[in-house]
């Protein structure tokens, strides 16, 4: 293997346009690893762990990108970072050009804009989201590595100024229909929706569009907005705004569990809303919370998706009955016994933990619901196991999952190399910035995968989750076909998929 960099100096992109450049770079003939990063500390700092002992490295300063290629030969990775101009070409011609380069450019064109999106280094994204509040206006903060006292200090400005902070590392909100980073596109309604998950918002959003609502407006809070140390503050003002608004009938939360000095507040805040709320904190049972006439709590997802729209009864439950069990497990080799997930969503990592281990089967995880089942590593699962692909181990300098399945696609072959792996769960999350093809990316895989079972006698069973509307630029049919035509059961909720591989794994 031979490597090659390259740094451009003062040449900033924000992460969402980088991954896709590092998308088409590693696609290229003879590249083994890539990494388009801007020079921040972190990202140095991971390079360096990667393998990359380059001295240039500690000369980038955070304005600077930085290329990395590691191919099949020291021809390939000079030739690829020569014509890297020619890949950041072809990603900005899909992308609109902007003049912009401050905030003060940005609202001197829109001077009654009220919303303001930050995706730049952590390091300058909390100065321009403070000076965004001060100007009173909404913030949607994709940016991560913005510091704790940051954060808390900035929402602290937003409750003086009435205005919303939506991060920071917000993945995705829907506000008067328009989708912001990874978003669904969805039908208009009355349901309005709160939560730090994107892809939890994600699939909230597309199963309330399939049972034939809408969404009025989704909101992200940002991962710690429910932790202690920042107390729910932007969860509690987005709570109050759809309270107020005249276009929201109902109000959903989806969250991983509260912090536990933060939940007896939301509690309070949500059992004592004017209108009816639906909450979903995975992990969480009823008994913690209040009584209130118009509060509902639920289990998964799915269920709350049906609570809010007011379809009761067993939905998603349905389909999965609907599925041909094929025998379950009778049908493989008696080694074959554990189940392997390898998610892009991290919720759904986590709401499949709670799905399996309420039925008694214990799961091994990089992201633990139980801290005894953590992964020694995440790249070597054990048992049951079930792997965050979208935690900061795996997309440090990396494309997010939901951009680029290369690093999926190679876990998945590897799973398949381990002859007791019997199922393997995916999921599949289409939208805005999402990959343009995110079931291609893995297929070749998958069909590696079973040709390797076969080779010893054996199948391996692949089960799928698919997040997506019939709206979204993928093609929701299309995608799913592809899935099915190679074998893949396919759900429309990551909770159903999970109770199918139950039943594969108790038959």
């Amino acid at each position: 293997m031979a490597t090659s960099l390259i740094i451009k100096k003062n040449q900033y992109y924000d992460s969402v346009f980088l991954m896709g450049v590092n998308k088409r770079l590693s696609e290229s003939e003879g590249v083994i690893q890539s990494a388009v990063v801007m020079g921040s500390e972190e990202n140095k700092q991971t390079l360096i762990e990667m393998g990359i002992q380059d001295p240039r490295l500690q000369t980038a300063q955070p304005n600077d990108l930085i290329v990395v290629v590691a191919a099949d030969s020291q021809h390939t990775a000079d030739q690829l970072l020569e014509r890297f101009d020619q890949f950041l070409e072809v990603s900005a011609e899909s992308k609109s050009r902007s003049s912009f380069h401050t905030l003060q450019d940005g609202l001197e064109s829109k001077p009654n804009a009220n919303l303001v999106v930050i995706s730049v280094p952590g390091e300058y994204a909390a100065r321009e989201a403070r000076l965004a509040v001060e100007r009173g206006l909404n913030v949607f903060l994709f940016s991560n590595n913005v510091s704790l006292d940051d954060e808390i200090e900035i929402k602290h400005l937003a409750k003086e100024r009435g205005v919303l902070v939506m991060g920071p590392d917000c993945g995705t909100s829907i506000l008067n229909g328009v989708g912001i980073g990874f978003a669904n596109r969805v039908r208009s309604g009355p349901i309005g929706v709160i939560g730090p998950s994107g892809t939890g918002i994600q699939e909230f959003t597309c199963l309330v569009h399939h049972l034939g609502s809408g969404i009025s407006h989704a909101i992200g809070t940002g991962s710690r907005d429910l932790s202690d140390a920042v107390g729910g503050m932007t969860t509690l003002a987005a709570l109050k705004a759809l309270e107020n608004d005249p276009k929201t009938e109902v109000i959903a939360v989806i969250s991983k569990p509260p912090g536990r000095k933060t939940l007896p507040m939301l509690s309070a805040a949500l059992t004592s809303c004017t209108k009816p709320v639906v909450a979903c904190f995975l992990g969480i049972h009823e008994d913690v919370f209040g009584a209130g006439d118009s509060f509902r709590l639920a289990s998964t997802i799915d269920e709350a998706a049906s609570l809010a729209t007011g379809e009761q009864g067993a939905w998603l439950e349905n389909i999965v009955g609907q599925v041909t069990y094929a025998g379950g497990l009778s049908s493989q080799h008696p080694t074959q016994q554990y189940l392997r997930g390898l998610f892009a969503g991290g919720t759904f990592c986590y709401q499949s933990q709670q799905i399996l281990q309420s039925h008694n089967i214990p799961v091994y995880s990089n992201s633990p619901l139980d801290k005894r089942y953590a992964l020694q590593h995440p790249d070597h699962s054990q048992q049951h196991s079930l792997v965050d692909m979208g935690d900061d181990i795996y997309t440090r300098g990396r494309p997010h999952p939901m951009i680029d399945g290369s690093q999926r696609a190679q876990r998945v072959i590897a799973e398949a190399e381990d002859p007791s792996v019997a199922v393997v769960l995916l999921d599949f999350i289409l939208g805005y910035n999402s990959s343009m093809d995110p079931v291609n990316d893995l297929l070749p895989a998958i069909q590696t995968a079973q040709q390797i079972a076969a080779r010893r006698g054996e199948k391996i069973t692949f089960v799928a989750s698919i997040t997506a509307t019939e709206l979204d630029p993928q093609g929701y049919e299309s995608q799913k076909l592809a899935l099915q035509t190679a074998g893949v059961i396919t759900f429309q909720s990551n909770a159903a998929a999970t109770k199918y591989c139950v039943k594969l794994l108790r038959s």
